[in-house]
Formats: C-alpha cells, sequence, structure tokens
C-alpha cells in the first residue's frame, strides 16, 4: 500500500491494480454523472447529422432516435470512409468532457494510486464504437506505444463505458500483469484505415490465450496502466459501443504538450491553481490567480 495517500480505494483494490495491471470498479459513476457527458456525445452526434445532411449523404438527422442507436442509424448504408471523416476517436473540448475529467469520485480513486497531487493528460479519447465500421476493433497494444519517449509514468488510464459494454458490442479485453514488462514493439497497423498502433506479430501470438475479456455494465471504471496489453473487438449489436478512455498521471510527470493540452486536476499543496472549466476550453493547463482580487 502506498503511504500518504488519501484516495478512496481499499489495500486490496489497490494491490490488485499494482499486481494485475488493472482495477474495475463497478458503478463508479451514477446516472447523474454520466448525464452531462451524454449530453456532450449528443452534442456531437447533431454536428455529426448535420453534416452529414449537408454533404447529401443522409436526410433526416433522427432527432428522436434513442441515444444508444442514433449513431449507428445515422451510418447505416454509409461506410467506414464515411465515419472515419470525423476521426476514430474523439477529443472537443464540451463541458460535459471536463466535468467527466474532474469528477471527485474518479479523482478519489486515484488519489490512491498516483497521490494528491493529479494532472489530467491530454490523452483523453470519446469513442464510439460503431456497428460495421472500421474504428470498431482495437488491435492488440499498450497506451505507452502513443507516448514512448514521454517522461510519463505511472500513467493511469480509466476507462469508462456509457453503455453496457458486452462481448457483443465489443467491450475490452485485457492482459493481465503486462505492465511490469517493457513497451513490446509495435508498428501502425494499415489494414483498417485508422492507423492504430499494434504489436508486433511475435507479441500478438503470446497474449491471445492468457486475455481476459472484461464485460461491463454503464458506469463501471477500468482503470490500467499505461503498459498494460489491451484490445478489444468489433461491434456486432445494433447499438453504439460508446466509451470514453481517461488518462492521469501525476504532477511531476512530462505533460505531453506534444498531445495537447491537459490540466491540473487535483492538488494539495496548490488547490487554488487547479483548473477550471474556462481554463480548459481556453486549453490553460491552469488556473490563473487574479490579482485584482481584494485581500481576504
Amino acid at each position: 500500500m502506498r503511504r500518504g495517500n488519501h484516495g478512496n480505494l481499499s489495500p486490496e483494490q489497490v494491490d490488485r491494480y499494482d499486481t494485475e495491471g488493472y482495477l474495475v470498479i463497478p458503478d463508479l459513476l451514477d446516472e447523474a454523472d454520466m448525464a452531462p457527458v451524454r449530453a456532450a456525445m449528443t452534442e456531437k452526434v447533431d454536428r455529426i447529422a448535420h453534416d452529414l445532411i449537408d454533404a447529401g449523404l443522409i436526410d433526416d438527422p433522427l432527432d428522436d432516435e434513442p441515444f444508444a442507436t442514433r449513431l449507428a442509424r445515422l451510418f447505416d448504408g454509409l461506410d467506414s470512409d464515411h465515419f472515419l471523416t470525423f476521426g476514430r476517436s474523439w477529443r472537443d473540448r464540451i463541458p460535459g468532457y471536463f466535468t467527466l475529467m474532474s469528477n471527485p469520485k474518479i479523482l478519489d480513486a486515484l488519489e490512491s494510486l498516483i497521490g494528491p497531487e493529479i494532472f489530467a493528460n491530454p490523452v483523453y479519447n470519446v469513442r464510439p464504437k460503431v456497428p460495421r465500421v472500421a474504428a470498431g476493433t482495437v488491435p492488440w497494444h499498450q497506451d505507452k506505444s502513443y507516448w514512448p519517449d514521454a517522461n510519463s509514468n505511472p500513467v493511469v488510464t480509466v476507462w469508462i463505458s456509457f453503455v453496457d459494454a458486452t462481448l457483443e458490442n465489443g467491450c475490452l479485453h485485457v492482459l493481465p500483469r503486462t505492465q511490469r514488462e517493457k513497451v513490446h514493439a509495435f508498428h501502425r497497423e494499415t489494414y483498417s484505415g485508422t492507423g492504430f498502433t499494434e504489436l508486433d506479430i511475435e507479441a500478438i501470438g503470446l497474449v491471445r490465450d492468457k486475455s481476459i475479456a472484461l464485460p461491463v455494465k454503464a458506469g463501471t471504471a477500468i482503470l490500467f496502466n499505461d503498459r498494460l496489453v489491451h484490445s478489444s473487438t468489433r461491434n456486432d449489436s445494433d447499438h453504439v459501443r460508446w466509451s470514453v478512455d481517461l488518462r492521469y498521471q501525476p504532477t511531476n510527470q512530462d505533460p505531453m504538450t506534444a498531445h495537447g493540452a491537459g490540466f491540473l486536476a487535483r492538488s494539495r499543496s496548490r488547490p487554488g491553481r487547479v483548473a477550471e472549466l474556462s481554463d480548459w476550453l481556453a486549453e490553460r493547463p491552469e488556473r490563473i490567480p487574479d490579482h485584482t482580487a481584494e485581500p481576504d
């Protein structure tokens, strides 16, 4: 157990994370926590629907279609290239995503793992795994392969599903204990048009028979080390598997500005510098002190 941290994970949960490289926290978020995130996702889908209409590809934005199926219905009759025009994952600065990244329930769990000085890494992804499109399958990889030279360790991924993630719609698969290993040889895959990093074939052969599938309910969080080997399978359902993967690290690590602007999410030593929504929208990593304010 780490010393001096004040997070809400039990010693057993911390030990499991350290040993296995991942931890499942069922029902971390409730419906109230997820509502602003789903609203942000809906705002993005609204934009996509109108772009598709403007391009003459559809004639109905399907505003009344349920959240879980609307994006899938919009792309009925279209192909992967149409979908990938909008990217394989999204990092729009919509307020609901900041609400998620700064959620105290997430930060309390992280504090048990990395301490009270928490930086939200710029690499966050909103992932709509849409049936029958190329971006649905994510090959075996380590997140660290996206920043192999960054001085950032540990980086903790917090993966959260906003619908039930199942074997049918492409839940996460992990290879336990691989976080103890080096970054394996990898390449950019070329068969899907997405350019995901993928373990070289020699490493893939080592993992297939040892992986664990992690079907989870909406609101469940899966925390894992950025060296943990993981993947997800294609979506064979009739609805979108909506998920978000967030990343956090101690504040004394490389902020990885080459990947964008992260932000100070929690600090016991500098609470006045913790970023607010206006800072995040302006891509400022910290709150700017108001020097014009009257002293107490």
